[in-house]
């Protein structure tokens, strides 16, 4: 097993604080195989408070594999259009 650090933005933040996790939060994962989408059911967040994952500042869909090491935040939905341009997100389907 292997650690990330875990961030949260918006909304997930309070969620993260209301379940006690520290923000960054380094969480354990396997060697292979884990996803945003794997850490959301970990972490019992629904999907649909997830829109963009970032890992090591680059945004990807949440189905993109996450090493050991890596940095990885969670974005919610629901930011203003101009962060989601400037962050890389805008009008991209994140679930593929």
């Amino acid at each position: 097993m292997a650690f990330i650090e875990l961030r949260a933005f918006a909304s997930l933040q309070s969620l993260f604080n209301e379940r006690g996790l520290s923000i960054p939060t380094n969480m354990e994962i396997p060697d292979e195989g884990t996803t945003a989408l794997a850490l959301a059911d970990r972490l019992n967040i629904p999907h649909e408070k997830i829109e963009a994952v970032f890992i090591n500042g680059i945004s990807h869909n949440l189905n993109h594999p996450i090493k050991p090491g890596d940095r990885v935040a969670l974005v919610p939905p629901g930011l203003p259009s101009i962060y989601r341009v400037h962050l890389g997100f805008y009008s991209k389907d994140n679930r593929k």
